[in-house]
């Protein structure tokens, strides 16, 4: 049974994981480049913190990453810094970055040559779903050792999910990074005609939430949309990255991507417009007219 891990990088997404992780009862060390991060999360929650990301894989059974991109998982799990220096052999590596499936497959590698195994398990719902414990996780990797790990990851996921070999957790984030650019961009039109139709907005999403229309985004996104309240939730900088993963893989595959590449050109203008931090819904404004 699992006792002891570490999650490596306390990020708006890290830093309730691993709360979570230790108030489920793992013994858990953390790791942040930044190092008061760290300290403020030992501080609010027990548990113990490391200097490098090494320290914090030493005696862990499993060690968790969640970091920025491709170069970012790299640069705490390989050197003489690198979590496979403290990490025994098999104990299992969980990355939770959205990155490359390339990258996954490069590390599950890597890793094996020590007897260590990989996961690749990037998440779903933001800030406010690692807050709640309320994450969808798409894994890739070896089924019994998805087995082992699943009951640890659920401490913060409603849905955890082996979908197929290593990559194919990353690649399961590809689709759905696809799918909700397309769903903001038809809710944003949406919202937008109805009220320059003169609609009562909320009758009107009160009709449709329920029917053929319906979504996450709908239910959660449609009122402070309407609001222009976009401080919350997935920063369109992050959509931006995973979206550029998204089409490097694309390329590769032979896959055409007509309308994901129109709406990340609205992503970038709204970036140019300096509003790289917002939610990715905020969509919306490019059709704002101050008039209405």
């Amino acid at each position: 049974m699992v006792s002891k891990v570490s999650f490596i990088g306390l990020g708006v997404m890290g830093f309730p994981m691993a709360k979570h992780l230790q108030e489920s009862g793992y013994s858990t060390t953390v790791y942040n480049r930044t190092e008061s991060r760290a300290h403020d999360w030992v501080s609010q929650y027990g548990g113990s913190m490391a200097s490098t990301p090494a320290a914090a894989a030493d005696g862990s059974e499993i060690v968790f990453i969640c970091v920025g991109d491709d170069e970012d998982v790299r640069s705490v799990v390989y050197g003489d810094t690198g979590v496979l220096v403290g990490m025994s052999p098999g104990s299992v590596l969980v990355d939770h970055t959205t990155a490359s499936a390339t990258v996954a497959k490069e590390i599950a590698e890597v890793a094996k040559k020590q007897d260590v195994e990989f996961i690749d398990a990037p998440v779903s719902g933001g800030q406010a779903g690692a807050e709640n414990g309320q994450l969808t996780v798409m894994c890739g990797g070896n089924s019994d050792v998805f087995a082992n790990v699943e009951p640890v990851i659920s401490c913060y996921a409603k849905a955890v999910n082996l979908i197929g070999p290593v990559g194919s957790g990353q690649t399961t984030k590809m689709v759905n990074q696809i799918c909700i650019a397309g769903l903001v961009q038809g809710l944003s039109e949406g919202l937008d005609f109805g009220r320059r139709a003169g609609l009562d907005m909320e009758k009107v999403l009160a009709a449709i939430s329920q029917g053929a229309s319906g979504s996450w985004q709908m239910s959660n996104r449609s009122e402070t949309m309407l609001k222009h309240e976009f401080d919350h939730g997935f920063a369109l900088d992050w959509m931006r990255k995973d979206l550029n993963i998204v089409f490097n893989e694309a390329e590769r595959i032979g896959a055409k991507l007509p309308i994901t590449t129109v709406i990340d050109e609205y992503y970038a203008e709204l970036q140019n417009q300096g509003h790289g931090r917002w939610d990715t819904s905020s969509l919306i404004e490019l059709l704002r007219d101050d008039s209405l």
